[in-house]
């Protein structure tokens, strides 16, 4: 069973990561070196229930595939993201749009021009070429996206026709949406429901992203919308049901695995943790990441039962 590494010794552990900026100057060459293939690698998680799943799927794929593996989670992208470019950290799993855009803030301030969007490839260009400096890998996106949603009671759009949140805006509709305070400024959040599709927000409850409380406000009416995420497994106990972003409001964060390449770029890392692209979708990471958070399983018990499931690990 691989065991998470202690948050003292990881403070320890990236205390000389914290300031770093990616390959010094004299290491510049690196960069450009041939693609590196360490056999024993370190996968970083970010300590949450979806990042712990996925770096227990790379785990066991790069296992099977002749690695030696550990796991450690670090919360924090500050510590982890400079740790993965001085290779303390091999490989970690990641969002397109979100990683592309911290990115960004690094290189060229927090007020720089976000370069993620909702266009994939777009996203995809631009964050290999941040990345590519630091000498980290963007592997290929799969199937998977774990994206803002917004949902509403099933009973609500049935009786109004709704499907998609082109519908609601043309409904007209007077809606009271339950999501973070931080709603009332994003883009993508109220301010863009109300431009690109003119949905009548008229307050946000600032009860919090995706919380019980939040979408039992929308199951008893006090609220109409509710803001979550693509891989909410939770929504149908409630008797919500997700809207779909059919203007494509919300930005391309495609789960993608990032390497350092000088440790870990080879096309064996590369090959092996491919093999989840062609299985993962959005509804399987919303039933996996269910099985953590509401039945009480542990990560890597869920995270093996799925590969075996699909034929990438073998069983036992």
């Amino acid at each position: 069973m691989r065991r998470r590494t202690a948050a003292p010794v990881l403070a320890l552990l990236f205390a000389a990561a914290g300031c770093a900026t990616g390959p010094s100057l004299e290491n510049r060459g690196d960069v450009t070196a041939p693609p590196g293939d360490s056999k024993r690698l370190t996968i970083g998680s970010a300590g949450f229930t979806e990042s712990d799943l996925l770096a227990q799927m790379y785990a066991l794929l790069l296992d099977r595939a002749g690695y030696s593996t550990k796991i450690i989670s670090v919360t924090n992208r500050e510590i982890y993201e400079p740790a993965l470019e001085n290779g303390q950290i091999d490989v970690v799993p990641e969002y397109a749009a979100t990683f592309a855009d911290w990115l960004n803030a690094r290189k060229n301030g927090a007020d720089a021009t976000p370069v993620g969007s909702p266009d994939l490839a777009a996203t995809m260009k631009a964050l290999r070429a941040l990345a590519a400096p630091r000498g980290l890998t963007v592997l290929d996106p799969g199937r998977a996206v774990d994206q803002n949603a917004f949902a509403v009671a099933a009973r609500y759009a049935a009786e109004h026709h709704l499907r998609t949140l082109g519908d609601l805006g043309r409904s007209r509709l007077p809606v009271r949406l339950a999501a973070g305070d931080e709603c009332v400024r994003r883009p993508y959040c109220a301010p863009g429901l109300k431009k690109t599709y003119g949905i009548r927000i008229t307050a946000v409850d600032p009860k919090g992203v995706g919380t019980t409380q939040a979408k039992q406000a929308v199951q008893k009416g006090q609220d109409q919308m509710v803001l979550t995420t693509t891989t909410d497994a939770t929504l149908d106990s409630f008797g919500l049901v997700l809207l779909a972003d059919d203007r494509h409001l919300q930005n391309a964060d495609y789960l993608v695995p990032v390497v350092n390449r000088s440790r870990a770029g080879s096309a064996g890392v590369r090959t092996a943790l491919g093999r989840l692209n062609t299985v993962l979708t959005t509804a399987d990471l919303a039933r996996l990441d269910e099985q953590v958070d509401s039945w009480r399983r542990l990560p890597e018990d869920v995270a093996r039962d799925y590969l075996v499931s699909k034929g990438l690990v073998p069983r036992g």
